[in-house]
């Protein structure tokens, strides 16, 4: 079953091909939508940007990761817009347009993984397909009313895809409740190399204190409620040891930064050069500044060894105990937000979000609140290697 028709605009318009997939199995009976980032076989990979789909060629091959959900029985239902080369957290597109976020129409669909939230969202598709690199799986599914996962980095296979920034590029996902979730973690995943830590589980005030408001951050304490009915009561405690880093989240966000953006222009900067793209508002901002970033080299040298500090004392503190967290700031901006707006708000997304893209740890979040009749999300980031764990207990905290 190939979509045809597409009310949220989530969806790329690709002619229909069909994909094989396996007549049984355990994602048997369940749709597929994935992010125009993946090769999908009969299919370009657009990357967001018509540049990139001009030269783009038909794939040939499936994925690694798309390839084991066919395999696993998962029914194909088309490829789902991205922010362009996935450099954004808003999930607007100046070429394709913005998904329609279902849970509250007025507002982003966070990216970028857009279409992908959206379509899963929506009803469009059982689960699908995103990537994490800053964000872009976890902040649509707290903006969307998702369950999502970032898995441990280097986890699953993120072959057959455009890479952004590999020291961070990860393959996510996103589903409507935890069960679909932990169907597909248990074909992506295979067997965890940890276990969850059974120290007290903390819960992170300095990125609470990141929230947008008072009100905001009081609509998340019932999810915190229920998540400590199966964790057990959570201590207060912080993860930015200001021995590592002065100013705390503030510095670590400009530690990923620095190091995501060298790597970015490493990736696309060439290809930016030669072909001089058409990019959409903030997006061109965010390559030229990338560009600026991978000529200091001092600057990048700095990033990258305080990026091992802060790695380090992430892990050492997730081995010991479960780390509670918001997800995000806020709910979705509203759509109409002016870009610089945008642009403030997202790097107070990425100072919560980069906690995990510099750990490398996973981290699974769930919407488990609302504010002003949107959802906000909430998550638990464990050791390497517990991402099944975690999203069984991520089931276990939904069904509290």
């Amino acid at each position: 079953m190939l979509l045809q028709d597409d009310p949220l605009r989530a969806f790329m318009r690709y002619p229909a091909t069909p994909v094989a997939h396996a007549d049984n199995g355990p994602l048997s009976g369940l749709t597929l939508a994935v992010k125009d980032l993946y090769d999908v076989a009969g299919y370009p990979t657009g990357c967001g940007n018509p540049t990139k789909l001009a030269e783009a060629s038909i794939a040939e091959t499936n994925a690694p990761a798309v390839q084991a959900l066919l395999d696993a029985g998962a029914e194909f239902v088309g490829k789902t817009i991205t922010d362009e080369l996935a450099f954004s957290l808003q999930g607007q597109n100046a070429h394709y347009g913005t998904p329609v976020n279902p849970a509250a129409p007025d507002r982003i669909p966070g990216g970028s993984s857009s279409g992908s939230a959206s379509a899963t969202a929506g009803g469009l598709a059982d689960f699908a397909l995103g990537t994490d690199t800053g964000g872009s799986v976890r902040a649509p599914a707290s903006y969307c009313g998702l369950y999502g996962l970032r898995p441990t980095h280097g986890r699953i296979d993120i072959a057959g895809c455009m890479p952004l920034s590999p020291s961070y590029d990860t393959v996510g996902w996103f589903a409507r409740d935890p069960e679909t979730i932990g169907r597909v973690a248990d074909v992506l995943l295979g067997e965890d190399s940890a276990d969850l830590p059974d120290g007290r589980p903390a819960f992170l005030s300095d990125v609470f204190d990141l929230m947008i408001d008072d009100e905001t951050k009081a609509a998340l304490l019932p999810a915190l409620a229920q998540a400590e009915a199966v964790i057990g009561e959570t201590e207060h405690g912080i993860v930015a040891a200001s021995g590592i880093a002065p100013q705390g989240l503030e510095d670590w966000l400009l530690v990923f930064r620095t190091t995501q953006a060298s790597e970015i222009w490493d990736m696309h900067g060439a290809w930016i050069e030669t072909h001089n793209p058409q990019f959409g508002p903030g997006v061109r901002d965010r390559f030229e500044w990338a560009r600026r970033v991978n000529r200091n080299e001092n600057a990048k040298a700095q990033a990258w060894s305080l990026h091992a500090k802060v790695r380090r004392h992430i892990r050492e503190l997730a081995s010991a105990r479960l780390l509670v967290l918001p997800t995000v700031p806020t709910i979705a901006p509203l759509a109409a937000t002016p870009v610089e707006e945008l642009e403030v708000f997202r790097n107070r997304a990425l100072s919560i979000l980069c906690i995990s893209g510099i750990s490398g740890l996973p981290q699974v979040t769930m919407p488990l609140a609302t504010h002003d009749g949107c959802p906000l999300g909430i998550s638990i980031i464990g050791p390497s290697g517990s991402d099944r764990a975690l999203v069984e207990l991520a089931g276990k905290i939904a069904a509290a």
